[in-house]
């Protein structure tokens, strides 16, 4: 008789089966250098086509916003969101409303950054004192109801415009402070 060896099926199933799991093990776990930083800096929700309202009815705020795309990141705590429209009413504030293809809103929404495309328009369209105002960026603090930037504007009311480089508007005063470059034209 020769001397051969004798591997039964289930053994080579079995054998394969370990290999298999040690293989799938060692490609899922995570590399040594990726750093924690890395590793959060991920979306950790992303949501489409998304829309909200916060109503306060004692004080008869309401608030809508709608957005194409809202993506989270855990490590900055920040929400980044596209193709954003917004709209304010309070009881003794005239209505505003914001347009923007882009924007960053930072920790509980204390600093909101709209970037590219900004639109924003203080009073009913139907309103004499309507004001219209176009910029790349806007710096928001809602908690103060203050809008500002450092890039060009041009504020629109009526038959005038004007353009500036940089902003600040208090919307509960509706005051406007232009910093420089000022040029107005009545038509």
């Amino acid at each position: 008789m020769t001397g051969r060896a004798y591997f039964s099926f289930p053994l080579i199933f079995f054998v394969i089966l370990v290999v298999l799991t040690v293989w799938l093990d060692r490609i899922t776990q995570p590399t040594q250098s990726a750093s924690d930083a890395h590793f959060y800096h991920h979306p950790d929700y992303i949501v489409e086509d998304l829309s909200g309202i916060r109503m306060d009815y004692e004080r008869g705020v309401h608030r809508e916003f709608f957005a194409r795309k809202l993506t989270h990141y855990v490590d900055e705590k920040t929400s980044q969101m596209e193709n954003i429209y917004f709209v304010n009413t309070e009881p003794d504030d005239p209505l505003i409303r914001l347009q923007s293809d882009r924007a960053e809103v930072h920790g509980n929404g204390d600093n909101i950054y709209l970037i590219e495309n900004v639109t924003i328009s203080r009073g009913t369209d139907d309103e004499k004192g309507k004001i219209t105002l176009v910029t790349d960026f806007l710096h928001i603090l809602p908690k103060e109801s203050i809008v500002k930037t450092d890039q060009p504007v041009k504020i629109t009311r009526m038959n005038t415009t004007i353009h500036a480089v940089g902003l600040e508007l208090n919307n509960h005063t509706g005051m406007i402070q232009l910093l420089s470059q000022v040029r107005a034209v009545d038509n």
